[in-house]
């Protein structure tokens, strides 16, 4: 039997999960930039850039990573790689480059890699 009649269900579970996700992420992130701007506006805040390595391949599943990210507040993709290997992502408060990256790759770009790919 083939397993083609559950590839439909595996998008769309994994379609939920990112959205599900998102949406965690997103109020999360709101949370937090209030917070630093809000309650600890003297707060210095150590910003930069990262390397989010990509393991997507089509443009319609770097474009939906780029723009989640994108739209999470204290995150934003400035640029993508000419070879497609990586995106530069801009982060409002990194604190650990790793562990950032880990978290973009593993909340976002997998769900997306499932419901895309």
């Amino acid at each position: 039997m083939s397993n083609g009649g559950l590839a439909p269900l595996r998008r769309i579970r994994w379609g939920l999960v990112w959205l599900v996700t998102f949406i965690y992420q997103n109020v999360m992130a709101n949370l937090a930039v209030a917070a630093l701007v809000v309650l600890r506006p003297r707060l210095r805040i150590r910003s930069g850039i990262v390397h989010v390595p990509l393991d997507l391949k089509t443009d319609a599943g770097i474009t939906m990573l780029a723009h989640s990210i994108t739209l999470i507040p204290g995150t934003m993709t400035v640029d993508v790689a000419p070879d497609r290997s990586h995106l530069l992502v801009h982060v409002l408060a990194l604190d650990d480059p790793a562990a950032t990256v880990n978290e973009i790759k593993r909340t976002l770009e997998r769900p997306i890699r499932g419901f895309l790919e």
